[in-house]
């Protein structure tokens, strides 16, 4: 907003900028998922590459330490930003009580009203509570709780098999707790293209990471210093008690408005507490102040949020703005990391659209086989008639970083064909994108 000659404020609760991805979610995870895996390979398999260490130990204060770095390196690179753009920075926590006027509640004690035209609504998200389990993020924990454990727990029980939960399980597992993941539904990886969840949980599970899949949490009680955890069947019949030392509750998140004073304005939110669009330019009901990110609809990612805050300044600033919710990708970044975008057969045959698939394995990648790292595909859904690409879905290394070609060649509506004649450098992971699109529309080189 200021960039484009807004005059901007910004009101923010927390101590420092970067809400609930940059201080406790996308960021320090990633850290965490970084060095965990480097703990796991140096234990596990340098020997075998030829590195000799001598004993691997886990240090997790410094591994913590260096997590903590991360984030602090990156919120005060988000200060910078906001001097530089004079955005004013207001510490503390905001409750609209006009169209056009917001109260702030100063983290340091008074209050201060500001006016302003245009109102952007960008409160995000918090962890969804869960009926019969107490969070005290030590022993029942949140994603936030399980940045900061004092120590590696010797079991682990992980509610919900989503991002989170299998993101911050495989951290743990790495470190030595033994980690089980109960699901509700049949399958894991919630919105993942059923081929690849499998593969994933087959992935997972030879990891170490047990699986209690169509199984339904009842509740939990504290005993002895531990938690047990009461589940059955989600279909009824079988009960079972399983024990842990901490329980990760991974089972969604849901808006954050909170003190917000939607109903000083006349804003009312729906029955799963978001505020609703009124259209396109991310206005509610109240046509000045528009809302963007977590805590209104789509999918709770980062950068669906970011693309949506620039479009509504756009919107705002010159009445143009543009986010193609068509190519919105998701990650999970466990090893082999997970990475889609697009449709998945289940929906396009739900749509009664017709489509062709072509896949490549990465244990044919000249590049995977280097490393030693060739687990996983990807895989390319194309529209049967035009050949334009519809979904991309791929699991093994670099998947999210791989991705990102997917959705450029979407967003300007690219056949397979058109990867799939555009030149890779060799030997790279991409070869296997560029090969799995030759699949598609005719068949790869080297599979």
């Amino acid at each position: 907003a200021a960039q484009l000659g807004q005059k901007t404020a910004c009101i923010e609760k927390r101590e420092t900028l970067g809400g609930t991805c940059l201080n406790v979610g996308c960021i320090p995870s990633k850290a965490m998922l970084n060095n965990s895996h480097l703990y796991h390979e140096a234990k596990h398999n340098f020997a075998k590459r030829g590195i000799d260490v001598g004993e691997v130990k886990l240090n997790l204060d410094q591994l913590l330490a260096d997590k903590d770095k991360a984030v602090t390196g990156l919120t005060r690179g988000i200060e910078m930003l906001f001097k530089k753009n004079k955005v004013e920075w207001l510490k503390g926590t905001g409750t609209l009580k006009s169209a056009n006027e917001i109260e702030v509640s100063l983290n340091g004690g008074g209050v201060e009203s500001i006016r302003a035209k245009n109102i952007i609504i960008a409160t995000g998200s918090e962890p969804s509570p869960f009926p019969g389990f107490e969070i005290d993020e030590k022993q029942i924990i949140t994603s936030t709780g399980a940045l900061a454990l004092e120590k590696v727990p010797e079991k682990m029980i992980v509610i919900g098999g989503g991002v989170i939960g299998l993101e911050l399980g495989s951290v743990w597992s790495r470190l030595g707790a033994e980690v089980t993941v109960v699901e509700y539904l049949p399958a894991i990886g919630a919105g993942m293209d059923v081929e690849l969840a499998k593969a994933f949980q087959r992935s997972l599970s030879k990891q170490g990471i047990k699986f209690k899949t169509s199984t339904k949490v009842v509740d939990s009680e504290k005993i002895g210093g531990k938690v047990l955890v009461n589940v059955e069947s989600a279909k009824g019949g079988k009960k079972e008690t399983l024990e842990a030392d901490v329980v990760l509750l991974s089972v969604g998140r849901r808006p954050y408005t909170e003190g917000l004073g939607l109903e000083n304005v006349g804003i009312r939110p729906d029955a799963k507490g978001r505020v609703e669009l009124a259209d396109q330019q991310f206005r509610t009901s109240v046509p000045n102040i528009r809302v963007i990110g977590d805590v209104t609809m789509g999918p709770m990612l980062a950068h669906k949020a970011e693309e949506e805050g620039i479009a509504a300044v756009e919107y705002i600033t010159n009445g143009h703005g543009h986010v193609n919710y068509n190519v919105i990708p998701s990650v999970i970044y466990t090893h082999p990391e997970v990475a889609w975008v697009g449709k998945n057969e289940q929906q396009l045959k739900e749509e009664g659209v017709k489509y062709k698939i072509g896949s490549f394995p990465f244990a044919a990648n000249s590049r995977a086989k280097t490393i030693d790292d060739a687990e996983g595909l990807v895989k390319i859904i194309t529209d049967a008639e035009t050949d334009r690409i519809l979904g991309a879905h791929i699991i093994g290394p670099n998947a999210g970083e791989m991705i990102a070609e997917a959705c450029l060649a979407m967003e300007y509506g690219g056949s397979a064909e058109d990867v799939a004649r555009t030149c890779h450098a060799h030997p790279t992971m991409a070869e296997a994108f560029k090969e799995a699109c030759m699949a598609a529309y005719s068949k790869p080189i080297h599979f």
